[in-house]
């Protein structure tokens, strides 16, 4: 059947659309910059529910100028998981101690509820162990009890806590029908009878909500949280309405599917792919063999399984969230692409590196990687990864999401010296990256212990543009990584909602199977095997020394 579908996904600092054919290939995007207000020294990162609108529909109208509008068959949306609030008359309220009306949206990486979530982990109750444990402040029980206790109008105010992505089908609908991507991975919904308490008629579970001070949910008969749930790619209500229509220029009514999480998006784009004409170790094997890996500001690491597993310090296990009757565990990395710009762009050759860069007309990344390569060889190295042999870091600079699960962990260093050259700079930058792809074989040896089975890495997401992160990823976890053949998985997954929600596939697996696709395989270097199994074990020790040196300063 002809036609197109339009995938929009809200990412952390820019919001995109894309124009997707049937097979799922991408064939216009636009994207245009999100405003985030953060406060220097702070752990606060807010943005508006109105610049995040103008930018989807200014983007949407990109894509598809020039397109008979006819032909679109659907739209699907994601974002980030972050909390949006809404008022009785549908507009944002202000989440800021400012009190300034524009900023309505707490962002997914502020942590200014990390008091929050230590209280609810106190209360030791039954419904963290769906969250590997321990609740991170990146969830929404931490966010919407640290508004409780600090912005009480807001609470008192609010007729709707919404993630994001669930906020952008409210406004292309008008419908607050709730994804179960969002309420089961970010609002502790129990998706699965069996989670649930004897007797209870829903997946909200009433003691959790008043154990950790949030009672008021309950009182009001979960009015601000919803009772209304459908999978991802499900159409919505009676379709885009005339106003997000004409806002869009698109045709009213077009069919909208269910939303879901950025991250989820690009585990649909990517983790479905056929591979039967590739030589993988998943071949022949469930689709619970693959680990989609993200990549961007942040990373997330996606495993499914047919029955539930609990990973010590990995979210979940969520039932339905992604791929309707999986469990899903989700490991992840809070700061990656930010932590790789951050130890760029404070180094004190930075404008030297930008400015060569320039000159050269590639970006900073390839010019490093270049340097990497060049000082390699004039040492006399086999490869670049030897450079850091006594330069060890540890990524945790904005806590650790996954499998320590451990919010004021913190970054470490060893093998600093006075160097302030590009070829410091390089070996910097490399240690950063391996330090990340440690962090990643760590959350899947965590995984794989608890009854996981992950052989082979899909990676999507802007860093996988990066070869040399691709290429120390797949040597240090020893696992072939696959790239789609679209770079831009996650709206290929915001695509792939679309197009079940104009019911052109009969399931989600289909879609995915039918519009996602192999585009390269990078395979380890077997020569580079003991040096980063030595690498690890001080990547370990690393981590077990700072909770030793914390623990020293207690009570000081």
């Amino acid at each position: 059947m002809a036609g197109y579908y339009v995938g929009v996904d809200v990412g952390t600092a820019s919001v995109r659309a894309g124009l997707l054919s049937r097979d799922g290939r991408l064939l216009a995007h636009a994207g245009t910059p999100l405003k985030i207000w953060h406060p220097d020294g702070t752990e606060v990162y807010e943005q508006s529910t109105k610049d995040v609108w103008g930018g989807v529909c200014q983007v949407i109208k990109k894509v598809c100028s020039g397109v008979d509008k006819s032909l679109v068959r659907g739209i699907g949306f994601d974002a980030t998981c972050s909390l949006a609030v809404v008022g009785q008359d549908g507009r944002g309220l202000s989440v800021s101690l400012s009190g300034d009306p524009q900023k309505d949206i707490i962002m997914w990486l502020d942590h200014r509820a990390i008091s929050q979530a230590g209280a609810i982990n106190q209360t030791d109750h039954y419904v963290l162990k769906y969250v590997g444990g321990l609740l991170s402040p990146e969830q929404q029980a931490a966010k919407m009890l640290w508004l409780k206790e600090n912005l009480n109008e807001t609470w008192k105010k609010a007729a709707k806590f919404l993630d994001l992505p669930e906020y952008l089908t409210y406004r292309a609908t008008g419908s607050f029908q709730r994804s179960m991507c969002s309420v089961v991975s970010k609002f502790n919904f129990m998706g699965d009878e069996s989670q649930r308490d004897k007797g209870s008629s829903s997946g909200w579970i009433e003691s959790y909500w008043e154990a950790i001070g949030l009672q008021d949910l309950v009182e009001e008969g979960y009015t601000k949280l919803g009772s209304d749930f459908t999978h991802p790619g499900s159409v919505l209500n009676q379709g885009l309405s005339h106003d997000a229509a004409e806002e869009m220029g698109l045709l009213a009514g077009l069919p909208v599917g269910c939303s879901m999480i950025d991250a989820y998006a690009g585990g649909l784009g990517v983790i479905g792919a056929d591979i039967s004409g590739h030589s993988l170790p998943c071949k022949n094997q469930p689709i619970t063999s693959r680990l989609a890996l993200v990549c961007g500001t942040s990373t997330c690491h996606i495993a499914l399984s047919e029955e539930a597993l609990f990973v010590k310090g990995v979210w979940g296990p969520y039932f339905s969230n992604m791929v309707p009757g999986f469990w899903l565990n989700e490991g992840g990395q809070t700061a990656t692409g930010k932590l790789i710009d951050h130890m760029i762009e404070t180094h004190p050759c930075y404008d030297k590196l930008k400015e060569k860069a320039e000159t050269s007309g590639i970006s900073v990344y390839d010019l490093l990687n270049q340097q990497a390569e060049k000082l390699a060889s004039e040492r006399g190295l086999s490869s670049p990864a030897f450079l850091t042999c006594h330069f060890h870091m540890l990524p945790d600079f904005h806590g650790n999401r996954s499998p320590i699960a451990d919010a004021d962990m913190r970054g470490m260093v060893c093998g600093l010296n006075l160097s302030t050259s590009l070829d410091d700079l390089a070996i910097k930058y490399l240690a950063s990256i391996q330090a990340l792809a440690h962090g990643t074989r760590h959350i899947i040896d965590s995984m794989n212990v608890s009854g996981h089975h992950v052989s082979t890495l899909f990676m999507c997401g802007g860093l996988t543009k990066n070869t040399l992160y691709v290429q120390v990823h797949a040597d240090i976890t020893g696992m072939p990584c696959v790239l789609p053949r679209e770079e831009d998985s996650v709206l290929v997954g915001s695509g792939i909602l679309g197009a079940c929600a104009a019911r052109d596939f009969s399931s989600l697996q289909e879609a995915m199977k039918a519009m996602t696709a192999v585009g390269s395989i990078v395979r380890p270097d077997p020569r580079l095997q003991k040096f980063y199994e030595k690498k690890h074990k001080v990547f370990l020790k690393m981590q077990r020394d700072q909770l030793e040196y914390r623990q020293m300063m207690v009570d000081t």
